[in-house]
């Protein structure tokens, strides 16, 4: 008699490891990687998240992080992607996971129109972030968001728990 394995959702397992690789990278590398990945991958994203999404919960993060210095909006996302807890990371923690999606989604437009502290045209992600993009690029569309979803929600500081 031979054994076979029971079948398990691969899918599950490769979201989970690709969203742990995420976790893995540092601060500049997880930012990095979500600015090339809403760049590259955003258009697609953009219907998925932010039609679902109420942004009008979040506009008024946003416009607090257009008003800040760029040096501010830099240490805003790493306060954001390092859990520190401030004001805009307890804001960032009630927003839904949707909202949170296209929260990141609105911040890549407002870096490629220079509004937020743009990535430096010479940006180039490091080798384990590069790894990490290819990984999320592997999976399926829906996968794709999961990853995403699952990184954002994953950052700030959630007031309420």
């Amino acid at each position: 008699m031979v054994y076979t394995a029971p079948n398990f959702n691969t899918q599950a397992i490769d979201v989970t490891s690709v969203t742990e690789q995420f976790q893995s990278l540092s601060t500049d590398d997880k930012l990095g990687l979500l600015w090339v990945a809403y760049t590259e991958i955003g258009r697609s994203i953009t219907p998925a998240a932010p039609g679902a999404a109420r942004l009008q919960f979040a506009q008024g993060l946003i416009d607090q992080i257009k008003n800040m210095s760029q040096d501010q909006q830099l240490q805003a996302m790493r306060d954001l992607a390092n859990k520190v807890s401030t004001p805009v990371t307890r804001a960032y923690g009630v927003l839904t996971n949707n909202t949170k999606l296209a929260f990141w989604y609105q911040l890549a437009e407002l870096m490629e129109a220079g509004v937020v502290i743009p990535v430096p045209p010479s940006y180039q992600l490091t080798e384990k972030a590069n790894n990490t993009l290819l990984a999320i690029q592997s999976l399926d569309f829906n996968q794709q968001i999961t990853v995403l979803r699952n990184a954002v929600c994953d950052m700030g500081i959630d007031p309420l728990a």
